[in-house]
């Protein structure tokens, strides 16, 4: 936390609207502000969304989203970026090129590719674009399991255990990311929720998080948490090593205390990490 009149760091999401406040720029500005650094917003699309799915979809205008890259970034600047949905590939052009003008200290990409109901958010185009122009420019990239699978042109079936997990994680390194989250709350083989960090030297041992696999459905925006808690850690000075395992506990916490938001999935509530330290 920041004293009295000092600047804290300042962290810029690039990212969806979730109208149901549970993911998207919603929850990394409550993220950013419970972890005490100051928060920025670039919405590259306006969702309709709730508890039950995704609605409507309408991306902002790649033109309008390099706009809002060029005004805060040029003039405020930021100690980290975090990517989150970008719909089209010239979303993802736009970015990539601003991010390399400007230079943000840390860039974390969180890989998302479908919303939790399983609407997709971004083309196939995107997606590659993605791959191709953001993850070699990335500190972190935070992949869930069906996204990394994506990646990798793997099935998910493929994955069986939590070796299978590291060297899937080892090999998503080949696109550029110095250092690779792969979160393992979709692996339904381990009794514990483990994620898997690895980089930037392939010679040293994938290190294991592990973290209690809460028993509960209310997890709307748990894979935008992740990556906006390691973008403000990172921020903070913390190494990308810390940085994820200090974000795996917040997430935890924001997990234990979920609840319903409506007739499906209930979201975080981010509010957990001060509640635990009142």
């Amino acid at each position: 936390m920041s004293e009295a009149g000092t600047r804290p760091p300042i962290v810029l999401t690039v990212a969806g609207s979730d109208s149901g406040g549970g993911a998207g720029i919603q929850a990394d500005l409550k993220t950013f502000q419970e972890l005490g650094v100051y928060g920025m917003s670039v919405i590259t699309a306006i969702t309709a969304q709730n508890s039950v799915g995704v609605q409507r979809l309408e991306p902002v205008s790649a033109e309008m989203v390099e706009a809002q890259l060029v005004s805060v970034l040029g003039d405020i600047g930021a100690d980290a970026v975090k990517t989150g949905m970008l719909p089209t590939r010239a979303h993802v052009e736009t970015i990539a090129a601003t991010i390399r003008r400007y230079k943000p200290k840390s860039l974390v990409v969180d890989t998302v590719y479908a919303a939790k109901d399983g609407s997709a958010l971004m083309g196939a185009d995107a997606f590659e674009a993605m791959k191709a122009m953001l993850l070699p420019l990335a500190e972190v990239a935070t992949p869930n399991l069906p996204e990394a699978c994506r990646l990798l042109g793997m099935r998910e079936t493929d994955i069986r255990s939590v070796e299978d997990m590291e060297q899937a994680a080892f090999k998503l390194l080949s696109f550029g990311p110095r250092h690779v989250l792969l979160k393992g709350g979709h692996f339904s083989g381990a009794k514990e929720a483990i994620d898997v960090f690895v980089g930037p030297s392939t010679s040293e041992p994938a290190r294991r998080i592990s973290g209690i696999r809460h028993a509960t459905s209310h997890t709307h925006g748990t894979g935008c948490t992740t990556a906006s808690a390691v973008a403000a850690y990172i921020a903070q000075g913390f190494s990308p090593e810390e940085a994820c395992r200090l974000a795996k506990s917040f997430v935890s916490g924001a997990i234990a205390a979920a609840f319903p938001t409506g007739a499906g999935t209930g979201s975080l509530w981010h509010g957990a990490w001060r509640d635990l330290r009142e």
